[in-house]
């Protein structure tokens, strides 16, 4: 029968603490209950150790004790040992030469430190996403070659699947998007128009603007919201639950099974949105033509035939697979840089929309200067 206990009595303002019985590994967790009911009471009290009662011991039952009188003297009490038989006073002082010290680490918050060691993390991030970005794209352009040579290795039936998510199934939000930018151009132009009697010239600002610029744009950017988004979504939960892995164990090329089908989708069907988009904007702004300025539509057809060049309408149509292909290219990369956790999937999603629609603004802001400074 195991005997072991604790027994605390006081005597003023010295705690003497009577340990009993044997102190072995078949009683410390019993033992230790009961030593951490007792806690030091102030500085100015004294906590006596008797060991005399102590039928037997072993390094377990040491090493409770000193953890204890570690914890008392961390809170600044007194501590006295008495009753230590010449075996537990020599495996005592062992234990107490190896008992774990607790790693203490000193933080010195520097700003400029922080600000330093934060800039390098990002700088080496950044360049981890580059190369890995590169090797994506060396890659793709390997199999966008072989889809050409060999276009029976194209999955037709798929990429028409991605078309109709991607494109076909865009149509209403493209649609109510695209007429309420044609209305606002031509609200706020006829506002100003109708100051200098100039109202016909609606027709350039609505047409030219929305065809050339605000059209393939803003098409761009709500395909990028659904797509970029959807195609990461998609490609990391199939790493997330393996299936990447089955395919290639297969055989299969994930690169000709996810990424060509939804890749071509979108340079396919981004041309076809912005078409629509170019005739809805359009009708936006001949809508609020006729209602504000009494420019009549027959009046607004003959003036964009007569006026407005074909250049502008083939511009707005060129940047719209540009656009397809950068949102492809930029959804299936962050999909595939999904890891095991699926808190990843909703952070590379984010980063995915983000990437999409700034590379989007900033491609077409650079062909806006190209152009304007090739005179077109």
């Amino acid at each position: 029968m195991n005997n072991a206990d604790v027994l605390i009595s006081q005597a003023e303002d010295i705690f003497t603490i009577s340990l009993v019985g044997d102190w072995t590994k078949e009683s410390v967790a019993l033992l230790a209950k009961k030593l951490e009911s007792f806690t030091c009471k102030g500085k100015t009290n004294t906590y006596r150790f008797d060991f005399s009662a102590i039928v037997d011991f072993d390094t377990h039952g040491i090493m409770l004790i000193l953890d204890h009188i570690k914890k008392l003297e961390k809170l600044e009490c007194e501590i006295e040992k008495v009753g230590e038989s010449a075996s537990f006073t020599k495996l005592f002082k062992v234990c107490d030469e190896h008992f774990p010290q607790p790693i203490i680490r000193e933080k010195k918050d520097f700003f400029i430190i922080n600000f330093l060691e934060n800039v390098g993390k990002e700088i080496f991030e950044g360049y981890k996403t580059l190369t890995s970005f590169f090797s994506f794209l060396g890659e793709l352009f390997h199999f966008i070659g072989i889809a050409f040579i060999k276009p029976s290795s194209v999955r037709f039936k798929a990429m028409l699947y991605h078309v109709e998510h991607s494109g076909a199934e865009a149509i209403p939000i493209i649609f109510l998007t695209s007429f309420l930018i044609g209305i606002v151009i031509a609200f706020q132009g006829a506002t100003q128009l109708q100051k200098f009697g100039a109202n016909i010239f609606i027709v350039e600002m609505v047409t030219i603007s929305a065809v050339r610029e605000l059209a393939p744009l803003l098409t761009a950017i709500v395909v990028a919201g659904r797509s970029a988004s959807a195609y990461t979504a998609q490609i990391g939960v199939m790493k997330i639950t393996d299936e990447v892995d089955a395919m290639r164990s297969m055989g299969f090329s994930p690169w000709d099974f996810l990424v060509m089908p939804r890749l071509f989708a979108l340079v396919i069907s981004l041309p076809l949105l912005v078409f629509f988009a170019d005739i809805v904007s359009t009708f936006g702004g001949m809508v609020i033509a006729s209602s504000q300025l009494n420019v009549s539509y027959v009046e607004f057809i003959d003036r964009v035939k007569e006026t407005v060049e074909l250049k502008h309408f083939i511009i707005g149509l060129v940047k719209a697979p540009i656009f397809g292909f950068t949102i492809g290219v930029i959804g299936c990369f962050r999909g595939f840089q999904i890891d095991s956790s699926t808190e990843s999937v909703g952070k590379y999603t984010t980063i995915s929309v983000v990437n999409a629609i700034f590379w989007v603004i900033a491609i077409d802001a650079l062909i806006s200067v190209l152009l304007t400074e090739m005179g077109l």
